[in-house]
C-alpha cells in the first residue's frame, strides 16, 4: 500500500523534533481528519539553515512532514517557495489517492511558514 520511501520517512524521520530559538514556527491542522504538522526553521542570509517538524496524524502525514523538511533543508527561501506537490510526492515515492491530504498539509505548512513576518521580510 505505501511505497518503501514513504515507509522509510515514517520509520526514520529526518529533521524531527523541536527547534529551540527558531526564527519562525507554524502549526497547521487538517480540520477534516485532525492531522497536525508543525514546522520550525532557522534562516541565515535568506537560506534555511535548520528545520524541524513535529507531526501528529496518519503515517502519510508524518512521512510528508519528514520529506518536506528534508526538501527544504539548505534551500534559499526562493527555492523553498518553488517546492511543489510533485517534488513532495516524488520524495515519498507515491501517495495513495486517499492520502493526498498529507501532501496538502505539508505544503500548507510550508506556505504558512514562508509567509510569517520573520521570513517574508
Amino acid at each position: 500500500m505505501y511505497s518503501p520511501q514513504l515507509l522509510d520517512h515514517f520509520q526514520n524521520p529526518r529533521h524531527a523534533g523541536e527547534l529551540p530559538d527558531s526564527d519562525a514556527s507554524v502549526e497547521v491542522e487538517n480540520p477534516a481528519c485532525g492531522d497536525v504538522l508543525r514546522l520550525s526553521a532557522k534562516v541565515r542570509q535568506g537560506r534555511i539553515v535548520e528545520i524541524r517538524f513535529k507531526a501528529k496524524g496518519c503515517v502519510p502525514a508524518m512521512a510528508c512532514g519528514s520529506a518536506v523538511a528534508e526538501l527544504l533543508a539548505g534551500r534559499t527561501l526562493a527555492e523553498a517557495k518553488a517546492v511543489g506537490k510533485e517534488d513532495l510526492v516524488r520524495s515519498v515515492g507515491r501517495l495513495p489517492e486517499a492520502s493526498t491530504h498529507a501532501a496538502h498539509l505539508a505544503l500548507d505548512a510550508v506556505a504558512t511558514l514562508l509567509k510569517t513576518n520573520v521570513l517574508a521580510g
